[in-house]
């Protein structure tokens, strides 16, 4: 691969880092796999020592009040991290101002949007999250929400396809390949929408090959994004997957950096 990058990755304030790694392992029951300490120093070297170079980063709001903080702690993190960072800010939707959040998160040079419909408590396509989109689509704003989860309905395929058919110029980023859990859903649902791009974050360990190869070959590797959900998950063994699915090396290029670097427009060293 000439290049990679990360494309999903959460990172915390040192004081808080243990207890927010901690609350998503239990929310999601216990994941597999050794989990990292979420802080972005780490996130570098063990990115670096795989081979990523450039990082997308982000942490979502729990409570309205978190929002400005956060977005404020992933600028800082961005510019602290000599250009290895791309930074996305959040929203949550019972601000009193979500207008007013937007612009602060592009104020201090963020990318983008990430919510989490599961863990802030609403459902994906709840009126106050269309207007979400419809700002982000009038700014050309790219739009990270978690797809998918069998437990629940607030993010599942059949909810996407609404907002992909409302705002069909929307930069909407469906991380796990669209639908965390219910990628069969997914699969039939999603991949005819040109207005979405997935990532492979939390997906590998649940799916065979054969399967991970289909998905991505149904969306097409230019609207697939590499990315290990850190610090759920290592970089060694997110890449080791995708290097095992015997792509061919143009879909590989366009998986590790190449579709993400197009959709944030990321420079990185060597030229694209």
């Amino acid at each position: 691969m000439k290049h990679l990058i990360d494309a999903h990755c959460h990172i915390y304030p040192e004081k808080i880092a243990a207890r927010a790694v901690e609350g998503i392992d239990t929310f999601y029951d216990g994941l597999p796999g050794g989990h990292l300490d979420g802080l972005s120093s780490t996130l570098l070297r063990e990115g670096r020592a795989a081979g990523a170079e450039h990082f997308i980063v982000f942490s979502v709001a729990t409570t309205p009040h978190q929002v400005q903080s956060i977005n404020s702690f992933i600028s800082d993190e961005v510019k602290k991290s000599g250009g290895a960072f791309t930074g996305l800010g959040t929203l949550h939707l019972d601000s009193e101002d979500v207008r007013g959040d937007l612009e602060h998160l592009t104020e201090l040079g963020l990318k983008g949007v990430k919510l989490h419909p599961d863990i802030q408590g609403f459902n994906i396509d709840d009126p106050r999250a269309m207007r979400i989109y419809e700002m982000c689509e009038d700014k050309g704003l790219v739009i990270y929400v978690h797809t998918g989860d069998k437990r629940y309905d607030n993010s599942n395929p059949d909810r996407v396809v609404r907002i992909l058919k409302a705002f069909p110029k929307l930069k909407f980023v469906g991380p796990h390949f669209g639908g965390w859990s219910v990628w069969k859903d997914a699969l039939r649902l999603l991949p005819d929408y040109p207005n979405i791009t997935v990532d492979t974050s939390s997906a590998f360990f649940w799916l065979d090959n054969d399967f991970a190869r289909e998905i991505i070959r149904a969306y097409g590797s230019e609207r697939v994004m590499y990315g290990t959900d850190f610090p759920m998950w290592t970089e060694e063994y997110e890449l080791g997957r995708l290097n095992s699915l015997g792509l061919e090396e143009d879909e590989l290029e366009n998986i590790a950096w190449r579709t993400c670097a197009k959709l944030l427009d990321i420079k990185l060293g060597g030229g694209q």
